[in-house]
């Protein structure tokens, strides 16, 4: 591993998400580590026995603490955990996601309620239930920084998406309200709107190529890779973005901004016929 910049030399933190080697997560330990950071990783515990885990903390030198983030004894324990280990923390990351309704394949017309909670539970109120234990429990250092990973399905519909569009709409809202609050104290909140990324959860959603193609043809700079929303991510949670707080950070090549490419243009008039030639 290179000595990168020192970006996070001295900082500790927590990061939560990891899988396995794809995941954004485990790329952006990598890089926090590269960066001089020291943390705790943590996982579901089911994700925990599915995962391997233990290599990026054997890594990474990273203890590992499981922690089912919809339950507030369990966060309450990792905060201990946390404190003894490190201390205080200067960042969090929040990579947490999961629909029930998604992998069972449910349209959007006709959820499982119970899994409705679900998914709305682990997906989004995890970030609040994590930023609650960890003021209350004083865990977060003064001038800190958590990030939690977000998706262009909370501004835009994405069919295969479903409750997840709904469920990173409420990520990001939450996002902005604890930011307002912890902003006294230098604390900043944002989410960052990756891309669609080759991950293990990404691609377990239907129709996922799909959405990774037509993110790729369109975005001018094309998907960024799990490392890159990594290097995003480390300066983030550095000194350098101090004042940037209660945003919603579009890390997508250009998609967000972006209509039709020239490319998509040229495919479907041979796909469909250019009218204008007849």
């Amino acid at each position: 591993m290179s000595d990168g910049y020192g970006l996070l030399k001295g900082k500790k933190g927590i990061i939560f998400g990891a899988l396995d080697e794809r995941s954004i997560a485990w790329r952006i330990a990598l890089a926090c580590k590269r960066e001089g950071a020291d943390f705790v990783l943590s996982n579901a515990p089911v994700a925990l026995r599915l995962g391997a885990l233990d290599a990026l903390g054997e890594e990474t030198g990273a203890p590992i603490i499981a922690c089912d983030v919809t339950k507030d004894d369990e966060i309450e324990d990792l905060m201990n955990q946390t404190k003894e280990h490190l201390g205080g923390v200067d960042f969090i990351l929040h990579a947490i996601g999961m629909s029930p309704n998604v992998r069972k394949k449910k349209e959007y017309t006709d959820l499982n309620y119970n899994w409705l909670q679900q998914t709305l539970d682990i997906s989004a109120i995890s970030l609040h239930r994590v930023l609650h234990h960890a003021e209350k429990m004083d865990v977060l250092n003064d001038g800190g920084s958590i990030v939690a990973l977000s998706y262009i399905g909370a501004q835009r519909i994405f069919s295969k998406y479903s409750d997840m569009n709904d469920a990173k709409a409420l990520l990001e809202s939450i996002a902005r309200n604890y930011g307002s609050r912890l902003a006294p104290r230098g604390i900043r909140v944002n989410t960052v709107s990756q891309a669609p990324t080759k991950t293990s959860a990404g691609t377990g959603i239907k129709g996922f190529d799909g959405m990774y193609t037509f993110a790729d043809m369109i975005a001018p700079m094309g998907n960024p890779s799990a490392d890159e929303c990594a290097d995003y991510c480390v300066t983030l949670f550095s000194d350098l973005t101090r004042k940037v707080t209660m945003q919603n950070l579009f890390h997508d090549g250009g998609f967000v901004n972006s209509g039709i490419s020239e490319e998509m243009i040229n495919d479907l008039a041979k796909v469909y016929g250019d009218k204008d030639d007849e």
